[in-house]
């Protein structure tokens, strides 16, 4: 049961990385066409609390599967 969730979660969290590399992608082919102004710069910052969302996950998905790996 351990490693189901284990593998599952870190495979969510590697799903959500290729999101956010994907995103960034995007961002910089518009960033390149000049689609972004010092008025409008939302995806930009949409892009930034992204990454920091999936690194909170992180930060609490890390220690949960390898405090919980001790005790299984």
């Amino acid at each position: 049961l351990f490693f189901s969730f284990y593998f599952a979660m870190t495979g969510v969290h590697a799903l959500h990385m290729i999101v956010g590399v994907g995103l960034l992608a995007w961002l910089l082919v518009n960033a390149l066409r000049g689609r972004y102004s010092a008025e409008y710069f939302t995806p930009v910052e949409v892009s930034g609390l992204y990454w920091h969302f999936v690194d909170v996950v992180w930060i609490f998905l890390f220690p949960t599967l390898y405090l919980v790996a001790r005790h299984v």
